[in-house]
């Protein structure tokens, strides 16, 4: 391939990705999507179960209801520009491109005229259309089925991003270094065949998810691990709000095993909060709201923490089982059927439910089209900070995030091009490989550290203490993986400890220097 035609590089398959994608494929220009994942379906999109916002029955007044619940859940310093872009132009785009184009088969009513909508915590409204409770998963078969059928798309799977080809690192002319920095690529390792290769491309786009592997308890899948977020910082990209990290109120909890997310939607149907004693308690931790389970996401899982700081148990429950359990079967299949698995009946018990690491609030600045300060780098979806959610965000807006910046920022290379046609790739050094190897153990003792670190120093609540605790282990684990990476023979799990490690130490740098609790940031100041 000739490097100065090479496709558009799009780095992430989820919704983020496929829409950026179909949006340049509408307008003629290529891409190629690039995953970590050996399986293309594996994104953390696929891991959504409640749904995406639609639209409210009442339309006509529903938009600035939304509006004010999306600045409720994010502490009123969202940034309103990116609020009332998506209120605006995600209606049409889950039409458009989820219903028309990629036939999403999401529930309807009985009569089967209309969508079946639900509510999730924060919402004043119903407006959340779904796929039972797989919502994520059927909207990313859909999406990449219909990608699929594009001749302008291609895949690669098993495709790693080491770091971003830069002017200002890689280019052999140094006289290009000294001009304004700008992406052109990737270095990219191939696991299977273990080499690492430059893709080069006029445009690079991230859309790699969150971070919630970073925790020890999360709902997010296997590669969210920050790649994105350690890419653009790498490069020298704007980095924003990186201490949000949303908390859900309720993943599965066991002694051993994994966690799974059990979604908002259970508590949008009437589920109900209870501890050890069967006592709903949030009624208490949250007055003055009827539906206490439906407060915003930061609120119950603060709650909730409290509760069993309080009661010394290790985790709470939520009821459902007050329904009907044929009804319970047909709308939470997932959930039902995973938690049976692990020996708990949904339907004759409550689930034991803890909060986990769920969304990533900060990320890569960008505009409104998906720039970052970087030229010719993009981002979108969840790696990438619009400023949509502010210090928390609502549920159900992720997937929306991730439709809209996607294809706001196909739109935007795409006019790119016209107006200023394909930048010129550069001459590169070749990479150097080492063929050191490195001890398993080594790499399977530094995630726990590093998971276990964040969990108890950097989660739920944080204080100074805590966070200088988690620096020192951090900065003393990172020159470790730091010192056999230069050396060490490269995979996957070895790329991706390096990313994490760094945006670990991001996220604290970040929180110590943010001293007021606000959204799903809290902060005791005066506890050691």
């Amino acid at each position: 391939m000739n490097p100065s035609q090479a496709p558009i590089l799009i780095i992430g398959s989820g919704i983020a990705g496929l829409s950026t994608a179909i949006a340049l494929a509408q307008q003629g220009i290529e891409s190629l999507i690039i995953t970590a994942a050996s399986e293309l379906p594996e994104t953390n999109t696929a891991y959504a179960q409640g749904g995406i916002i639609y639209q409210g029955e009442d339309r006509e007044n529903d938009s600035q209801a939304l509006e004010n619940d999306i600045m409720k859940a994010g502490g009123n310093i969202n940034y309103i520009p990116a609020v009332r872009q998506l209120i605006s132009e995600g209606p049409r785009l889950v039409e458009e491109i989820l219903l028309k184009k990629a036939k999403v088969p999401f529930d309807k009513n009985e009569g089967h005229e209309q969508y079946h909508l639900t509510r999730e915590g924060g919402h004043s409204a119903t407006r959340i259309i779904h796929r039972a409770d797989e919502s994520g998963k059927a909207i990313e078969e859909a999406l990449l089925t219909y990608a699929q059928t594009l001749p302008q798309i291609h895949f690669q799977a098993g495709a790693t991003a080491v770091n971003l080809l830069m002017t200002s690192f890689h280019a052999s002319d140094r006289m290009l270094r000294h001009a304004e920095a700008r992406c052109f690529g990737a270095f990219v390792y191939f696991q299977k065949t273990k080499n690492v290769e430059p893709i080069f491309s006029p445009h690079t786009v991230l859309a790699t998810g969150g971070i919630g592997q970073l925790f020890l308890h999360s709902t997010n899948g296997k590669f969210s691990r920050g790649d994105g977020i350690a890419l653009a910082h790498r490069a020298g990209c704007r980095l924003e709000n990186l201490e949000y990290v949303q908390f859900h109120p309720t993943t599965f909890f066991q002694t051993s095993g994994p966690r799974f997310l059990i979604s908002e939607s259970l508590r949008g149907e009437g589920a109900i909060l209870i501890n050890q004693k069967g006592e709903r308690f949030l009624t208490k931790r949250l007055p003055g709201l009827s539906i206490p389970e439906l407060a915003p996401r930061d609120q119950v899982a603060q709650a909730i923490h409290e509760e069993m700081l309080a009661t010394g148990a290790p985790c709470v429950f939520l009821d459902i089982s007050h329904k009907p359990a044929a009804w319970i079967q047909e709308r939470f299949p997932f959930i039902y059927k995973t938690c049976l698995r692990f020996g708990v009946d949904m339907t004759q018990q409550p689930i034991p439910v803890v909060p986990g690491a769920h969304y990533h609030c900060g990320g890569i600045w960008t505009d409104l089209e998906g720039r970052t300060s970087i030229s010719n780098l993009w981002a979108a979806g969840e790696a990438a900070c619009t400023g949509l959610h502010g210090a928390n965000r609502l549920a159900s807006t992720s997937l929306l995030e991730g439709l809209v910046w996607g294809s706001r920022a196909g739109e935007a290379i795409s006019q790119s091009l016209r107006r200023h046609g394909l930048p010129e790739i550069p001459d590169i050094e070749p990479w150097k490989s080492e063929t050191g190897s490195v001890d398993p153990s080594f790499l399977h003792q530094d995630w726990l550290t590093l998971k276990h670190t964040l969990w108890n120093y950097v989660g739920l609540v944080k204080t100074q203490l805590r966070l200088e605790r988690a620096q020192g282990i951090l900065n003393e684990l990172s020159a470790g993986i730091d010192s056999f990476y230069r050396n060490a023979a490269l995979s996957d799990e070895l790329i991706g400890l390096r990313h994490a490690a760094l945006v670990a130490r991001l996220i604290v740098k970040a929180s110590l220097r943010n001293r007021r609790s606000l959204g799903c940031y809290l902060r005791e100041e005066n506890s050691i």
